[in-house]
């Protein structure tokens, strides 16, 4: 947990003002609580998780539950209305930006996005059902993907058109 803690504490450059900084705090303890193995010691862990949750929410918008498996270096670069499922895999280094919803296609049906490493999302884009979304992918602002999206493309449009990404150089 604390090496965790380390490297999201130098992803968000050590700025306390950034609410994803909070958040991932948040997580961290959260995913790290379930290693502890006593249950008389577990429990007043989790109802701190809940509270800190809740505070989290409510003060940043962001709702990312310790469910979610997340991977290093995880940035959210701007305030509110991001939501992510439970479910949901997020690679190493990606990027989310306000508005993001990440989750269920369906409510009761179970599958979230598995969302590859160095996944840039804009604001307002939607991500929905069990569908994977491959490494070095651009999701365009506002794009709704409702299908699978392969390495190195960009998703733009609503529903979302899946265009090969242009290399740099």
């Amino acid at each position: 947990m604390f090496a965790n803690i380390r490297e999201d504490w130098r992803t968000y450059e050590g700025d306390l003002s950034r609410q994803g900084l909070w958040v991932m705090l948040v997580y961290r303890f959260g995913r790290w609580r379930y290693g502890v193995r006593q249950r008389w010691l577990r429990l007043p862990l989790s109802i701190l998780y809940k509270i800190l949750k809740l505070l989290s929410q409510i003060l940043t918008g962001i709702d990312l539950p310790c469910e979610a498996q997340v991977g290093r270096r995880l940035v959210i670069e701007h305030f509110g209305g991001i939501i992510i499922s439970g479910d949901t895999v997020l690679g190493d280094d990606v990027v989310i930006r306000n508005g993001v919803t990440i989750g269920l296609k369906h409510t009761g049906i179970a599958g979230a996005p598995v969302i590859g490493n160095r996944v840039d999302i804009g604001a307002g884009a939607k991500i929905l059902g069990a569908i994977t979304i491959g490494d070095d992918v651009a999701i365009g602002a506002n794009a709704v993907v409702l299908q699978d999206v392969p390495a190195n493309s960009l998703a733009v449009g609503v529903p979302a058109v899946i265009k090969p990404r242009k290399q740099p150089g």
